[in-house]
């Protein structure tokens, strides 16, 4: 297996099996062996034992040559005791207490077992609201999903994954100004992504400068009117700001809800990418386009018979991840196996493009994503279907849109486009369908030397064509982009563009190509330079609405405290780490530092049995410097 040294190191510290004083009892080897046989258990009732041992060696052969991938819970728990293998769970929240409690321990249950949830606030009744049962007043979906944020922070998924959940609020919800706003303070409600629920009816609105009515969802009636440009603009002030919240789409998630005689789709997953009913789960996986090349003749060209292979046998494999799951509730495995969703999508797009000489923000680029997109569906489906002729269509199919088309499938999706941040790390390639973010970066190490990193394909051509030298990467590192060097051929600088190389429109219009011809939705971050405005990211949002993306985020460099990827910083002053994952590995070597002159921080009130406890976190630029708590003059426990 040709895997990085950063892939080695994520691969111990999160997905190798372990024994209870973290000796690693398996290796990546172990790892793909592991998942390979137990997923392919799921064929043991429809083949031979000679042939459950091929379809065990497709499936490592496919995962052990990077070609695909599944989700992070697959690679961690297939074959090992906890056994869920989903990433991404839609849970309902009612309007009741009892419900809002309950939905908060299966969340919790969730994120135990290493997945990701997506809440809809919108049933729940408006901030002053009468609560009959009680005769006080509600205190709206804001302050439930604060509660949602510090039990996921309790839990932490069990030390492996980050918790994670998706906040939406429909627009036309009587408390959507204080949701747009929640997050404006980035400590704030910080387990959660938001994004507002967005209608046709209210984009309409926005375009005409007109008000629109809000509706209380408990008594259903017209509770006042806000102008939708007004609020609109507020959207956009605060993702500015920081990122959040995004958009989503409703009517249009809806309106590709492939069963809709079981419901609406009112959420999605915590990244965006994936709609589901309320308890469906859906297991993702991606196929590394990086490998799918071929050269004809001296030429690079896609190869389409690798990619074709490929398919089948990742639809194969996620297909059978749904029979061998473990679900977390009853009503979940009810769900995911009545309409066994798959999500197939892809990662190294932005590496394709590198190798076959096409810059990411040109027409030939979006060719190229819709060309392989489509390929992708085509031959996903033909998989679906040929599954289906051998173990039967999804339990659902007759509340399906496919029993009037006489399409019969085993899935009743089966893409999704997904950030693949760690499967990307995994395979050494960029993440998903995001261009790339850096060429080269400098790493501090712990003596505080600085190694040279460099993206391998352009450290490749730089060798060959003779411009390659340590000063010259170091330069690249610091400008955070190679326009402008003179040593650098103009056409490898064309096709080598990072994400801010690329104006916002390019960003949208590669999300537009590869939703084109993707089931459920894609994850894409529109990343804008620090000095972008607010017409920068009024403009992200309207193109989205414009040419039919299911949603949109944007994230403006540099307008978050703490940011998973950075450039252009050396000598200490780099981000703790360029990539999520090394965030989580130990610390070594930590010595006590003197505190600065001057520091930043938060305070946050918790009630305990002493009274209220206050919590202080005070950070420079190199991060947290101290901590320390209080109570109040009501409480009894001493101060610490």
């Amino acid at each position: 297996m040709n895997l990085t040294e950063n892939a080695v190191k994520v691969l111990e510290k999160r997905y190798l099996s372990k024994d209870e004083s973290g000796n690693l009892l398996e290796d990546p080897k172990g790892l793909f062996l592991r998942v390979a046989k137990a997923v392919a258990a799921a064929d043991k009732d429809y083949v031979s034992a000679k042939q459950l041992k091929e379809i065990e060696g497709e499936f490592y052969d496919m995962m052990a040559n990077l070609e695909f991938l599944p989700n992070s819970p697959t690679l961690m728990n297939a074959g090992r005791p906890l056994g869920q293998l989903s990433a991404c769970f839609v849970l309902p929240i009612e309007d009741t207490m009892e419900d809002i409690f309950e939905t908060i321990k299966n969340a919790a249950l969730i994120h135990k077992s290493g997945g990701g949830t997506g809440f809809s606030f919108s049933r729940l009744r408006p901030k002053g609201s009468s609560v009959n049962s009680t005769g006080g007043v509600a205190s709206g979906p804001i302050s439930f999903m604060k509660v949602f944020n510090s039990a996921t922070e309790a839990v932490k998924q069990g030390g492996t994954r980050r918790g994670a959940n998706m906040g939406i609020l429909r627009v036309d919800h009587p408390d959507i100004l204080e949701f747009i706003r929640c997050k404006k303070d980035n400590a704030d409600i910080t387990n959660f992504n938001i994004s507002v629920g967005i209608t046709e009816s209210f984009m309409k609105a926005v375009e005409k400068n007109e008000d629109y009515d809000l509706i209380d969802p408990h008594s259903r009636k017209i509770a006042g009117k806000l102008n939708a440009k007004e609020v609109f603009d507020i959207i956009v002030n605060m993702a500015w700001n920081n990122g959040e919240p995004g958009i989503i789409f409703l009517d249009r998630l809806n309106k590709d809800n492939v069963t809709p005689e079981l419901g609406a789709i009112e959420s999605t997953n915590p990244c965006g990418e994936q709609p589901l009913l309320p308890y469906e789960a859906c297991n993702l996986g991606s196929v590394n386009l990086s490998l799918m090349i071929k050269n004809t003749n001296g030429k690079p060209e896609v190869d389409y018979d690798r990619l074709g292979n490929t398919v089948k046998k990742a639809v194969h494999f996620l297909d059978n991840v749904i029979d061998v799951n473990k679900y977390p509730l009853p009503e979940i495995d009810n769900m995911t196996r009545g309409t066994r969703k798959i999500g197939l999508g892809v990662m190294g797009f932005a590496d394709m493009l590198c190798k076959l000489n096409i810059p990411y923000n040109s027409q030939k680029a979006i060719n190229l994503a819709e060309n392989v997109m489509h390929f992708i569906q085509e031959e996903s489906k033909k998989a679906s279907i040929e599954l289906a002729e051998k173990k039967g269509v999804f339990p659902c199919y007759d509340k399906s849109i496919f029993k009037d088309m006489g399409i019969k499938l085993r899935n009743a999706t089966t893409t999704t486009i997904a950030p693949t941040g760690t499967l990307s790390i995994i395979a050494g390639v960029s993440s998903g369908i995001e261009p790339l973010f850096a060429i080269s970066y400098i790493r501090n190490v712990m003596d505080n030397d600085e190694l040279i990193e460099v993206n391998p394909l352009f450290k490749q051509i730089a060798l060959i064509d003779g411009f390659y030298s340590d000063e010259l990467m170091r330069s690249i590192a610091k400008k955070g982009t190679i326009k402008g060097f003179a040593e650098i051929p103009k056409s490898t600088q064309e096709v080598f563009v990072t994400s801010h190389d690329i104006t916002p429109e390019w960003h949208v219009k590669m999300q537009a190509a590869f939703q084109k011809y993707t089931d459920n939705a894609v994850s894409k971050t529109v990343n804008l330079r620090n000095e972008a405005t607010q017409k920068d990211v009024y403009d992200v949002f309207w193109q989205a609405y414009k040419t039919f993306c299911k949603g949109v985020t944007i994230y403006r460099d540099g307008s978050r405290d703490l940011q998973v990827l950075n450039i252009g910083k050396v000598n200490g002053k780099e981000e703790k780490a360029h990539n999520e994952e090394e965030q989580l590995l130990p610390a070594h070597n930590i010595a006590p530092r003197s505190r600065p002159d001057i520091a930043t921080g938060f305070t946050e009130k918790v009630k305990i049995g002493c009274g209220n406890l206050y919590i202080t976190v005070n950070y420079d630029e190199k991060g947290i410097c101290e901590v320390f708590t209080n109570t109040g003059r009501a409480g009894g426990c001493p101060s610490q």
